[in-house]
């Protein structure tokens, strides 16, 4: 059994992060044309501001010493507030291999099982089929980027 282990990102990785982030996003982007809300689009001082939030918790992907993604929590650690994931990727070349629901028990194991919240594309059905395995159900409510996409935004109680 491979182990995947989560590393907590600093600020002195910010800019791998972003250029991780950017690689990972970009075939989405090319698809979706989402100028305004993909990872792929964001300037590295997006990144440096998140990790600067003390509620904003990243952490590499870890399999076998390989950094194969990355994952942002949420977690403000207030009563009543769900936590939530934005973004989740894997990199292009290990995707399909389960990396991505280890990473998420794996933040549940650091931040608790309980109220968590994010949102993904629709039309992206193999990305709505992982939160639903794990746990997650649609919220009902939906955001219309543009014609080719549409954001469903999920729970996890």
């Amino acid at each position: 059994m491979v182990k995947t282990e989560l590393v907590r990102i600093g600020i002195d990785d910010a800019e791998k992060l972003w250029k991780m982030q950017v690689k990972a996003f970009e075939d989405l982007y090319k698809k979706y044309q989402d100028t305004e809300t993909s990872p792929a689009t964001e300037k590295v001082e997006k990144i440096i501001m998140r990790l600067e939030q003390p509620f904003t918790y990243y952490y590499f992907i870890v399999i076998d010493g390989i950094e194969v993604g990355a994952i942002r929590v949420v977690d403000k650690k207030e009563h009543g507030k769900s936590k939530r994931i934005s973004p989740i990727f894997i990199m292009k070349e290990y995707r399909g291999k389960g990396y991505a629901q280890e990473a998420m028990r794996a933040v549940e194991a650091i931040h608790g099982e309980n109220d968590w919240e994010l949102d993904t594309i629709l039309q992206e059905k193999g990305n709505c089929y992982l939160y639903e395995k794990m746990g997650y159900y649609q919220t009902g409510k939906t955001e219309e980027i543009n014609e080719r996409l549409t954001l469903v935004f999920y729970k996890k109680e």
